[in-house]
């Protein structure tokens, strides 16, 4: 675990060079921050940014030159006391023009906001849409121009929207700040248009500066488009610390929280839970006791179903309910040994009743994964496997308390949804440097994938040798392997952020603690469940 992390922590080094050290110095001529060093300005003193999506589009558009965090830093962060969403381009990455991962974490920080009423900070500093690309970012639902959509979503659900425009602001990214319920710009660097001056130029042969086009003097004295003008970035980015510092208070979720308690074991050693080799056994208790408040786990059921470990916990204060893979085998009163990381029918049972008890309570769940799969063989099918997992499905994704997801381990097929994967609408959604996400281990894949190659080889009358098979199975693994790590995950948003294993308990209150602020919840119903 310790060489995972170095890894990680080199990699987002990388990251956080945004477009590269000449870009970083080109910004710095012109007098503008960095989005990190605008961010860092902006939230409270003492707080830190919970960066969500650094990992977005890691290893991807190499043909372009990369797009470094999909060329938008942003988190949770806290301002004037107020946890609030923070969206920043980066312009440094191709200008902060928009890539089709740019897109899709951008309307993923948004739709954070909307689930959990949180107040969402735009920095402006983008060029619109990255034209090489344009088709796979401008006109499906999904793209660039659901974010407006979003915008006007947001506002009428009373969700507080303010944009800085710190940099250029054009074409359809126009109407993101003016969408916004206030817009404010920096003299000489912040400039909002439909079309910049060349394309005036071209279209109806009209010359004009940008900052006479569409600079904020313009904007705040001629157009009324613009809010506030102000001389420097620091002073924009007060001017919100102000805004938001006088933001009134709301109802609350409600969700439980008394003082915490620290764990009873170092959340620190954490990362020396998991043994080295995916496939051996450990106790997830175990793990869970480095996470939770001291004292607080109280297991459901904790002699039945035991591959799935259910049960009422605190972290740091708040009440959560707590869904987790056991990964040491176990025996049943049967006498019957099961395999950790399984789903067999009693733990799907037990953990669908569990769900069902928590939105009862109205206590957020938090799941746990390191499965890979549900029980299969003819034992398992006569007994109705397909059916119990059925009912595990049917509860997770009609839950309407929120749901937060670690993946600690493996996260493998029908398991992944069962245990909240993505697909499951999670309000977050974490990895540790240790995850493994695909339809199946790596091993059974390659072989599976082996044997269908190798028998559509035979059928053309090819012969393949023992020694060309192997080389083949390792070729197959190895392309497939690469798929299922943390980072190919986190580069397409299929988990919010990779995280350092103690950080686990801190994402997880912090979830609570937005998802708090969002006092609608719906009734919840199952439909039909198969029993």
């Amino acid at each position: 675990m310790e060489r995972l992390l170095n890894e990680r922590n080199e990699r987002l080094q990388q990251i956080y060079l945004g477009g590269g050290a000449k870009a970083i110095a080109k910004q710095k001529e012109k007098g503008k921050l960095t989005p990190r060093e605008r961010i860092q300005y902006l939230i409270d003193g003492g707080t830190s940014l919970l960066e969500l999506g650094a990992f977005a589009g890691y290893g991807m558009y190499s043909e372009h030159g990369g797009c470094p965090a999909g060329g938008t830093v942003a988190g949770l962060g806290y301002i004037s006391g107020r946890q609030c969403m923070i969206v920043a381009n980066d312009q440094t990455v191709k200008a902060g023009a928009w890539f089709p991962i740019t897109g899709k974490k951008n309307l993923r920080m948004q739709e954070i906001a909307l689930q959990n009423n949180l107040p969402i900070i735009y920095l402006v500093d983008s060029a619109g849409v990255y034209l090489p690309m344009q088709d796979e970012i401008f006109p499906d639902k999904e793209h660039f121009g659901r974010m407006f959509y979003n915008n006007a979503r947001m506002s009428a659900e009373g969700i507080v929207q303010i944009a800085a425009v710190m940099g250029a602001c054009v074409a359809g990214g126009a109407y993101l700040p003016i969408m916004s319920d206030e817009t404010l710009m920096v003299e000489g660097e912040g400039s909002i248009f439909l079309a910049g001056p060349y394309l005036v130029k071209a279209a109806i042969g009209e010359d004009i500066d940008a900052e006479t086009l569409g600079g904020a003097a313009t904007h705040t004295s001629i157009s009324g488009i613009a809010d506030y003008k102000f001389e420097s970035e620091e002073a924009c980015l007060d001017a919100i610390k102000k805004i938001v510092g006088k933001i009134g208070d709301k109802p609350k979720a409600g969700f439980d929280r008394i003082d915490a308690i620290a764990p009873k074991f170092d959340t620190a050693q954490l990362q020396h839970q998991l043994p080295q080799d995916a496939s051996k056994p450990y106790d997830m208790v175990q793990l869970l006791e480095h996470i939770v408040d001291e004292g607080s786990l109280m297991q459901f059921k904790e002699d039945y179903g035991k591959t799935i470990i259910c049960g009422y916990a605190r972290i740091e204060g708040w009440a959560v309910g707590i869904v987790a893979n056991q990964r040491k085998m176990v025996k049943s009163k049967k006498g019957e040994m099961q395999m950790g990381g399984v789903i067999y029918n009693d733990s799907a049972d037990k953990a669908a009743r569990f769900i069902l008890n928590c939105n009862q309570k109205k206590i957020p769940l938090v799941f746990i994964q390191d499965v890979t799969g549900f029980m299969v063989g003819s034992r398992s099918e006569h007994s109705g496997i397909i059916k119990d997992g059925a009912k595990l499905v049917n509860a997770v994704a009609n839950s309407v308390v929120p749901k937060i997801t670690i993946i600690v381990g493996n996260s493998y097929g029908a398991g992944n949804y069962a245990m909240c994967g993505k697909a499951y609408d999670p309000r977050f959604i974490y990895a540790w440097p240790s995850a493994k996400i695909a339809v199946m281990g790596g091993e059974q894949a390659a072989k599976t994938l082996l044997q269908i190659q190798v028998a559509g080889l035979k059928a053309k009358g090819q012969e393949i040798t023992p020694e060309a098979e192997a080389s083949l199975l390792h070729k197959i693994k190895s392309r497939y392997e690469e798929q299922t790590t943390p980072y190919y995950a986190a580069a397409r948003l299929w988990v919010d952020e990779i995280i350092d294993p103690a950080q686990t308990r801190h994402v997880i209150a912090a979830g609570i603690e937005a998802a708090n602020h969002n006092l609608k919840m719906e009734a919840f119903r199952t439909g039909v469940f198969q029993v």
